[in-house]
């Protein structure tokens, strides 16, 4: 399966279990990898046989920086919901988020979390 990647996407949320992170909210990284048959695409150089890198773009910046969720496995399930929604040709995806600087006890330069969900006959 051929894939489209987008790399160190960058988002203000309010996401987390902790107060002070739904009122201050923080910064979110998110990589996505998208399979699908490239091969059209490749052939037709038209856009319409792929998948427009600025609109997953704006799906992923619609849940992200919408409704907070207390955690970020949430948020990664409600972009994979999104995509498949909007994006007939995608088969699988798979998504990874990480959290800068999480406000929980030691050091850590972030925490993630990545799953990987394909297309299921009812979405």
């Amino acid at each position: 399966m051929d894939q489209i990647k987008l790399n160190g996407m960058m988002f203000y949320g309010y996401h987390g279990v902790f107060p002070e992170e739904n009122k201050l909210g923080q910064r979110f990284t998110v990589d996505i990898e998208l399979f699908t048959d490239l091969k059209k695409a490749g052939q037709s150089d038209d856009i319409q046989d792929s998948m427009d890198y600025g609109q997953v773009y704006q799906v992923t910046q619609r849940v992200v920086e919408g409704e907070a969720k207390n955690l970020i496995e949430t948020v990664a399930e409600d972009i994979s919901k999104a995509l498949f929604e909007q994006f007939g040709m995608l088969q699988a995806v798979s998504i990874y988020i990480d959290k800068p600087g999480p406000p929980i006890p030691g050091y850590y330069e972030s925490v993630g979390v990545e799953i990987y969900r394909e297309r299921q006959d009812d979405v």
